[in-house]
């Protein structure tokens, strides 16, 4: 529970919620940066910085995102009150943005993060296309105001968002945190502050001097969720969630003794993949990942290929983990895993006599099958004359003489110290 309470904690708010946080507290202050032509100048920094990460790293949702945070206050902009007869006009188009802004990136959430559809984009460019023709509609000196935009109780409040737009940010917000809890990605993340950061802008009077530095948060929130993007993808693994080998490999240079490090290995997942495809590889490697992920005892869980895992416990003896690494395998080994009878068929070739009804009916009753999913774990812990290198060499071959010695099972290093057999070359794959 304390990983998943960290990692959600860290998906949420780093680094969006930060930067924003951030800005509020710098924008209450009085820095000569908050002036018109040094706000101005941020603004469109960060704007063109997040359009040119999106572009650059094919982020379809980010680069839409940015254009509609551009278009939103241009809108607000040309429609400011100029004179005193114009107020119902530029408010009619003021509310107008404020109710299409949070409904355009809410739109959003839910496009490919790269390489959208021709169609898509061409509903989305035509969305865009109506909501500038209705504000320009409402904008005109000739047109009646409009009841509904401008209802709001809350006026007494001093909220210059009316009702209909309050209530399209929060839904929109609503539902982006609810994806972003869901998925965890940082991209996500990053829309949800910056429809927060547009919300407060276009309260704050958008396009005045705080407005357009809210605005102008947003775009950098955007940027930096690129960035969070891509650090996630080097040093993440996408399919477990576990920290990658990358990550492991920058955790040795920073290892100092006293520690331990176990090597887990999934056994007999080459037969699984051959018996039931390699999407019920996927799942029991999910599965694993999920379990290492809850270790306890301060250990910090790698995938560093294929079905091998690693743990590092910094701090710790050999001895003092093993009951954590024997709760560990305990766990795994109790947590039923099972396989659909679609899943089975997935690793099947597609041929004409495999889709005959006589085999679809007998396929539609046939039982889902329960498989067992034990994993060999091997423990070594450092010393004064042995290097990282040759402790992990150690670790592995404990996991060796665990998967000679039956499987499912957590073996120490120096309990085969005074047994001098062949050294192995490797972990055992089988």
């Amino acid at each position: 529970m304390e990983f998943w309470t960290k990692r959600t904690f860290q998906s949420i708010f780093l680094p969006g919620g930060l930067i924003f946080a951030t800005s509020v507290i710098l924008l209450k202050t009085e820095s000569p940066l908050l002036s018109t032509a040094g706000v101005s100048f941020f603004y469109y920094v960060f704007i063109v910085a997040a359009a040119l990460l999106a572009w650059r790293f094919r982020s379809t949702r980010v680069l839409l995102c940015v254009l509609v945070l551009v278009l939103s206050h241009y809108g607000v902009a040309v429609h400011q009150p100029g004179r005193a007869a114009q107020v119902f006009l530029s408010r009619s188009a003021f509310e107008a943005v404020a109710i299409f802004t949070p409904l355009d990136l809410l739109i959003l959430a839910f496009f490919p993060e790269r390489g959208a559809g021709s169609r898509p984009l061409a509903w989305f460019f035509g969305l865009i296309l109506l909501e500038v023709g209705f504000i320009k509609f409402v904008a005109l000196p000739q047109q009646a105001e409009l009841s509904f935009l401008h209802y709001s109780p809350l006026r007494a409040y001093h909220l210059r968002l009316p009702q209909l737009a309050l209530l399209t940010f929060s839904t929109a917000a609503g539902l982006l945190l609810y994806r972003l809890l869901q998925f965890r990605k940082a991209i996500d993340a990053g829309m949800f502050w910056a429809l927060i950061a547009a919300c407060v802008g276009l309260e704050s009077s958008a396009p005045g001097t705080i407005g357009t530095a809210y605005f102008g948060v947003a775009g950098l929130i955007l940027a930096s969720s690129i960035i969070e993007n891509s650090y996630v993808l080097a040093f993440q693994d996408e399919l477990t969630g576990l920290a990658s080998r990358r990550a492991f490999n920058d955790a040795l240079l920073g290892l100092k003794p006293p520690y331990a490090i176990a090597a887990v290995d999934i056994d007999h997942f080459k037969s699984i993949n051959d018996s039931y495809g390699h999407d019920t590889g996927d799942q029991v490697l999910r599965l694993v990942g999920s379990r290492l992920a809850r270790i306890i005892g301060g250990g910090e869980a790698f995938r560093v290929g294929g079905e091998e895992f690693t743990i590092i416990f910094r701090g710790r003896s050999a001895e003092e983990v093993t009951d954590f690494l024997e709760l560990l395998r305990l766990d795994i080994e109790g947590t039923p895993f099972r396989i659909r009878s679609g899943q089975e068929r997935r690793k099947k070739s597609r041929t004409p006599d495999r889709r005959a009804a006589g085999q679809r009916q007998k396929r539609r009753f046939r039982p889902s099958l329960t498989l067992s999913v034990t994993v060999s774990i091997g423990i070594a812990e450092s010393q004064t004359k042995l290097t990282v290198d040759e402790v992990i060499q150690q670790a592995d071959q404990a996991l060796y003489a665990a998967k000679q010695g039956g499987r499912n099972r957590v073996e120490l290093a120096f309990q085969r110290r005074a047994k001098r057999g062949v050294k192995p070359e490797g972990r055992s794959r089988r």
